[in-house]
């Protein structure tokens, strides 16, 4: 009984990786993992029976937290993702845009990969989103098997760094920080580490060509009937998109003014950028709606 109240805490943390190794859920895993070792330390008089009457206080707490409240509506949006399939039509058409470069492919899992977890924070589906979708296509043609595995892995994990990541939320709460100064903190690490893949495809385009070639012509399904890409309506759209961007961020105060009646000076610069790429966004996207039903023929497929 000595040697287990001296290492009680080692043999907790065995115990926790007997429950997951059981197949059991994290969540189920973690709270019978405390609740038995609780037990068991209570009978070997490691700690006191009173601990048990903070578990109420404790969980009441944790669900009071507002900072937390962003875990799990952060995690249903990654599996809205997965499950509807617009990560799946996200990376299609990303790879179809990089496809005829060498390193095309690699190129469109990192930017998806950074989309990914900006948008969802969630490492479990930017990693299963692209491993599923990507991996068949880029070993089907001829891409390295290593090094497509790796992108994959790596551009996954950038959802641990990339502004709103949980990791970074949960950090917040437990060092009293605030969460806004947390995501100022991550920016610039997170697309140095976005460039630094980047770069890493480029040099093994150039150099290693054979293990990262381009989409063959017979793949890329979005071609205009001459034969054309269609890339310069696409950055027309771009340049379009920009522009709107622009002019709703340096008018966003006169925005508010009009919509609440009352004379508005500034706005937080975080709202403007999120407000400005909605508006770029919408832009583009009711001018392929316009362009596809209405049958203008303003855009081309790879557009639209």
């Amino acid at each position: 009984m000595e040697f287990i109240t001296t290492n009680f805490a080692p043999i907790m943390f065995a115990g926790l990786i007997c429950f997951l190794l059981l197949g059991f859920p994290v969540a189920f895993s973690l709270g019978a993992c405390g609740l038995t070792f609780g037990l068991i330390g209570i009978e070997l008089g490691v700690f006191q029976s009173s601990v048990m009457a903070w578990l109420p206080q404790r969980l009441i707490g944790i669900m009071a937290n507002d900072t937390l409240l962003a875990v799990p509506f952060f995690t249903l949006m990654g599996l809205i993702l997965e499950r509807s399939g617009m990560a799946e039509d996200l990376l299609d058409t990303v790879g179809q845009v990089f496809g005829p470069m060498r390193g095309g492919l690699a190129l469109a899992v990192v930017f998806v990969g950074a989309l990914l977890a900006a948008t969802t924070g969630v490492v479990a589906a930017s990693v299963i989103s692209m491993g599923l979708i990507s991996l068949p296509i880029m070993l089907r043609y001829g891409y390295d098997r290593r090094f497509s595995s790796g992108v994959i892995a790596a551009s996954g994990t950038l959802a641990q760094i990339i502004p709103p990541s949980l990791v970074l939320i949960i950090m917040a709460d437990q060092l009293g920080k605030s969460v806004g100064d947390m995501y100022k903190g991550a920016f610039v690490p997170a697309f140095m580490l976005v460039g630094c893949y980047v770069i890493y495809v480029a040099f093994l385009a150039i150099f290693r060509p054979a293990s990262v070639p381009a989409l063959p012509p017979e793949a890329r399904i979005y071609r205009e009937p001459d034969g054309s890409g269609g890339y310069r309506s696409l950055l027309v759209l771009m340049v379009i998109s920009f522009v709107v961007s622009v002019l709703v961020a340096r008018h966003l105060t006169d925005v508010h003014s009009w919509w609440s009646g009352q004379v508005v000076t500034s706005v937080a610069t975080d709202e403007k950028v999120v407000v400005a790429m909605c508006g770029g966004t919408f832009v583009a996207l009711l001018i392929a709606l316009l362009n596809k039903y209405l049958r203008l023929g303003l855009l081309s497929r790879l557009a639209e």
